[in-house]
């Protein structure tokens, strides 16, 4: 039996494992009546799990007799089932929390844990709870402020995970949280992590639903948070499954999106935009591309485009000063706006361009005019003196109801 080194927080440490150094975990249990207070809180949320309860709970003991810490188990309950009474008899504390939903559950349960670590996982025996040791040693050597196991880079045993998750929604929802957050993880969605008691402090968890999981990547990527990962396998469930591929599927990517305005708003309002006055610009000036004149029609299509875009921009930065997002947009265009452009700013370049466009427009009925009503200005002229007036229409107004919100 090898000598451990136990640093000061109580957790012994080394490179190799031996399962039965400290007994079968039972002696390491406190209940929610013991003064002793834990290294570990381990929280489960659960929903009719009876089937797989017993056998979780009996891996987190294996897991926690590896290490010697002292740990508490804290399920989180909404069950019809028989899944309360078996967490009791095995030494867990049970929970129930008095609204529905997955991120409440955890939440619920966060406000009773004591331990100076957080670990959580479901309790339908696809996480292997002895691996408990691996990700908590990150977190107490400071390595990491949260540490998940990942499912895309240990090993996904057949059946446990559907095809349509494994290869195609976790790594595009993980791809999503890695380009928004800057998470720089590879299983984004695996709900198996141990983190920092006073990190999850700092966290502002507010989502009830299964969006959870991509709230607490997305509150520690926007806070410079270090998350690292360690290799798991994945296994079979036992039970029921209450996961809803694509309408859970819909939450995450819907709650990414909304709390990232940057992306949502801003580069969408930049390509239309853009691409808008582009047309325009080739259309006025009669320039062909590939051979092809690009007209009148062309450019209608291209005042339109550049409305739009404006239109979206102005929505982008609404979202961003009333919605508080989790991620504060850090694209170009959108944060230098944020940081520099003042009501009194914004409504004088609009009051500018629509002083242009209104400007080109009376030269061009005064032009009318003095034709005798009979020489009708050119309609790319009359596009061109439209768009500047409703552009700098929407820029006055967007900029008042800006500051409205702000303030």
């Amino acid at each position: 039996m090898e000598t451990r080194e136990i640093h000061d927080d109580g957790i012994k440490t080394d490179e190799q494992y031996t399962e039965h150094d400290s007994g079968d975990g039972d002696g390491l249990l406190l209940g929610a009546d013991s003064d002793v207070t834990p290294t570990l809180s381990v929280i489960m949320p659960t929903l009719n799990e009876e089937g797989g309860i017993g056998e979780c709970i009996e891996m987190v003991k294996r897991g926690i007799s590896k290490i010697g810490v002292t740990t508490e188990i804290i399920i989180s309950d909404s069950s019809s089932d028989r899944t309360p009474e078996i967490a009791r008899e095995m030494g867990a504390i049970v929970v129930t929390p008095d609204e529905p939903g997955y991120g409440y559950a955890y939440r619920y349960a966060f406000a009773h844990a004591r331990g100076d670590y957080i670990a959580i996982g479901d309790a339908d025996t696809t996480y292997d709870f002895e691996d408990l040791p691996r990700l908590l040693d990150k977190v107490n050597d400071g390595e990491a402020d949260m540490v998940m196991g990942s499912r895309l880079e240990g090993d996904i045993r057949p059946g446990s995970m559907p095809k349509l998750h494994q290869y195609i929604g976790n790594p595009m929802l993980t791809k999503f949280l890695n380009v928004f957050y800057g998470a720089g993880v590879s299983d984004a969605h695996s709900g198996f992590r141990v983190i920092d008691r006073d990190a999850l402090d700092e966290l502002d968890l507010k989502t009830n639903g299964m969006e959870f999981a991509s709230e607490m990547i997305m509150e520690a990527g926007a806070q410079d948070m270090t998350i690292e990962e360690v290799p798991i396998t994945y296994h079979e469930r036992e039970g029921e499954a209450t996961l809803d591929s694509f309408e859970d599927g819909w939450r995450h990517v819907k709650f990414m999106l909304v709390n990232a305005p940057g992306y949502l708003f801003s580069l969408p309002a930049m390509v239309l935009s853009g691409l808008g006055l582009i047309v325009m610009t080739l259309a006025y000036f009669g320039i062909a591309v590939g051979g092809v004149s690009v007209g009148l029609h062309s450019m209608i299509a291209g005042s339109l485009l550049a409305i739009g875009g404006f239109q979206i921009g102005s929505l982008g930065v609404f979202a961003t000063v009333a919605g508080n997002p989790i991620k504060q947009s850090q694209q170009p265009v959108m944060g230098w706006l944020l940081k520099r452009l003042q009501l009194e700013h914004a409504a004088t370049l609009g009051l500018l361009v629509f002083a242009g466009g209104a400007t080109y427009a009376t030269y061009l009925v005064i032009q009318w005019v003095s034709s005798g009503f009979v020489e009708l200005p050119l309609l790319m002229d009359d596009i061109v003196a439209f768009t500047a007036i409703v552009l700098g229409i929407q820029t006055v107004f967007s900029s008042f109801f800006m500051s409205t919100i702000a303030e």
